[in-house]
């Protein structure tokens, strides 16, 4: 997993670990896609969209408190795309998940990791550009 996540890496240690985490919960996702020896996969699939949510939560709250912390001239842009994210996790309706569990799944895990990458390679490096010039001039 580590050489497929290097350009993800920005060089930020606690912004590049929480990023680990959350590509290990994509990876746990295609691992539901992957079983083909559990016919019902309903509880697998909500259990990675709690713990999904929980995580993106507790990264975007330490991603902010830094942001703020460093003075962030793009901080609520920044905000408003972590908000718009955690929506979109908040308003899955479990119901649709049985309705077809794989093409579920699939989407699901599509629309992540597209988020996450682009989060990651757009927004997130701009703010560690930020930062890494602010902790040069102290």
């Amino acid at each position: 997993m580590s050489n497929e996540l290097d350009k993800y890496m920005l060089g930020q240690e606690l912004i590049d670990g929480d990023h680990k985490e959350l590509f290990k919960l994509v990876y746990k996702s295609y691992d539901i896609i992957l079983d083909k020896f559990s016919l019902d996969k309903y509880d697998k699939i909500v259990d990675v969209i709690e713990e999904l949510r929980g995580y993106t939560i507790y990264h975007f709250n330490r991603e902010e408190e830094l942001m703020l912390e460093m003075k962030y001239n793009k901080f609520f842009s920044h905000k408003v795309q972590h908000i718009e994210f955690i929506k979109k996790l908040e308003d899955i309706n479990l119901n649709d998940i049985d309705k077809d569990q794989e093409k579920y799944i699939k989407e699901l895990l599509d629309f992540v990791l597209d988020w996450i990458q682009n989060h990651i390679l757009y927004m997130d490096s701009q703010f560690v550009d930020f930062y890494n010039t602010q902790i040069k001039k102290i």
